[in-house]
């Protein structure tokens, strides 16, 4: 920043590298503004240090820092409001760049009664402060009583300009970091308050800590304060990332950050790309350095969801970052350590994925070193009142309902469903009884007999199935082949969209393709012209 008037001549040099490094040292403008203070304080009879900032949009003037050497000296108040005329002298005056300087003996100048409270009849030197075009504020220097400024305090303003214009340029963009703070902050409470959660995290409160799951809760609390890597095991739905976040919010890293990463939405040649990261060309696409998931992680946790759809071949490549921490991006030549915890979740049997080869037995040992087995909901029934009415109320909330109260027949239906689908079902059955409710009561029956299976508490007679024959019976991969095709044909070949096979099939599209590859189904014969 530079400025046509700028004239350190008859300043000290100590005396400017003392400024400079006092603007430079600190971060608010109030702190630096007294420091500067009291190093002006000892060059002559300077009572007062003030920073005032141009508010265009108020228009006013405002005193954002006081340096003041003189404890009982007359302060000046905070906002000075200035009409149109006053305001637009102002600016012409800053824009000409003119060192204002009023000795006390003289007639009142008019730009002072704009600058500078009528309460005060001293000496006064004042410059402008910020970009010629678009100036920011004014420094302003005011003498002790019954004493008088010389050419060289004049000098000295001069010299006070380009250090703080930067400090009131660096306040500028604290407050607007503060404002922009302040509306996420406000923004994440309304989307926690339409969540119905208290944190982002909704790790505050584990319904079932002091029944069902006390005995995880217990192994999380004995394995949290190491750097152990956990192997978290549970069917579908049973809440292993909610465990995987206490895990974290609960170790030395909480202050880190939590990612998580699910292993099966991602294609089998982009893995190493997401997880180590890539270098700027090392592929086509390649535009710019790329940090993985565990780079991003570093210092915090690293969910690895669902791990045992890994592909051998990245599952080699895992290991040594498990090791020692080292790693390579795609397309470098040099290593880079993260310091991640490793927290592993999966639904599959790995150990028997491991005699079957289809899962590293090196790997198994380093994942499983600390492993937690959530309990499903059938095996924990005592937990499923306090559970729905924790969705309940966050029913409520989500779809601004009055809360209803669960009933002991709703309390009945619930316990007696077998819950294939686990914690995710009971929160999907809740909602779905809370809008069949309309907010008058919660329709739990009907929310029970409108799930893809029809639970068996709501079936009046066994129904009776007649088993196929042994030519009947088709492979997995055949039926899995068979079925993939007939929804093709329904959907005309349309992989993704809210009316896509992947979305009927409630699969991820990335993870739909690689399967529709490894079966040989051509999807394109699937379509129409119209599609095509």
């Amino acid at each position: 920043m530079r400025f046509d008037r700028f004239s350190p001549a008859g300043v000290d040099r100590s005396v400017l590298v003392n400024v400079w490094r006092e603007a430079c040292r600190h971060v608010e403008i109030q702190e630096s503004t007294q420091a500067i203070g009291g190093i002006l304080g000892k060059l002559g009879p300077i009572g007062q240090l003030l920073i005032r900032k141009i508010d265009h949009q108020r228009s006013c003037l405002e005193t954002v820092a006081v340096g003041v050497s003189v404890p009982d000296y007359l302060l000046p108040e905070a906002r000075t409001a200035c009409d149109e005329g006053q305001l637009k002298n102002l600016l012409a005056w800053c824009r000409n760049r003119q060192v204002l300087h009023q000795d006390s003996s003289d007639c009142r100048h008019d730009l002072l009664a704009t600058i500078v409270p009528s309460d005060i009849t001293a000496d006064v030197v004042a410059a402008a402060l910020g970009d010629v075009e678009n100036p920011s504020g004014i420094v302003v220097l005011v003498a002790q009583p019954g004493t008088a400024f010389e050419d060289s305090h004049v000098c000295l303003v001069e010299a006070l300009i380009e250090p703080f214009s930067m400090a009131l340029e660096n306040d500028q963009r604290l407050r607007e970091m503060a404002a922009m703070r302040a509306a996420a902050e406000a923004d994440k409470e309304s989307l926690l308050k339409r969540l119905g959660r208290k944190k982002l995290t909704d790790t505050d409160t584990v319904v079932g800590a002091d029944s069902g799951l006390q005995h995880v809760v217990e192994r999380v609390a004995l394995v949290a304060r190491n750097d152990a890597p956990v192997l978290i095991l549970g069917e579908t739905g049973t809440g292993k990332e909610v465990i995987a976040r206490m895990l974290h919010t609960q170790s030395p890293r909480a202050n880190g950050p939590f990612l998580r990463v699910n292993c099966g939405a991602i294609p089998a040649e982009l893995i190493d790309s997401q997880l180590f990261g890539h270098e700027r060309g090392a592929f086509t696409g390649a535009v710019e350095l790329r940090q993985g998931w565990f780079e991003r992680a570093d210092g915090g946790t690293l969910l690895l969801d669902e791990v045992g759809e890994l592909p051998l071949a990245a599952q080699v490549r895992l290991l040594r970052i498990l090791q020692d921490g080292w790693m390579e991006r795609v397309g470098g030549h040099e290593p880079v350590h993260v310091d991640v915890r490793i927290v592993a979740a999966t639904h599959r049997d790995l150990a028997a994925m491991v005699a079957e080869g289809q899962f590293r037995e090196d790997l198994w040992y380093r994942i499983a070193v600390f492993p937690i087995r959530l309990p499903p909901l059938r095996e924990r029934p005592e937990d499923i009142p306090a559970m729905a009415r924790h969705f309940a109320e966050r029913a409520a909330v989500r779809f601004v309902l009055p809360e209803a109260p669960l009933t002991a027949e709703d309390i009945q239906f619930l316990t007696a469903y077998p819950w294939p689908g686990n914690v995710r079902e009971l929160g999907s059955v809740i909602d779905r009884a809370a809008i069949l409710g309309n907010g008058k009561r919660l329709d739990v029956a009907q929310a029970l007999g409108a799930s893809e299976r029809p639970p068996a508490i709501l079936q009046t007679q066994p129904v009776q199935q007649v088993p196929p024959t042994p030519a009947e019976v088709l492979s997995l991969d055949a039926a899995m082949k068979k079925h993939i095709e007939n929804v093709l044909a329904i959907t005309h070949g349309r992989i993704e969209g809210r009316r896509g096979t992947a979305a009927l099939l409630k699969i991820n599209p990335h993870t739909l393709r690689a399967r529709m590859r490894k079966l040989a189904i051509d999807w394109a014969k699937f379509r129409s012209e119209d599609e095509s």
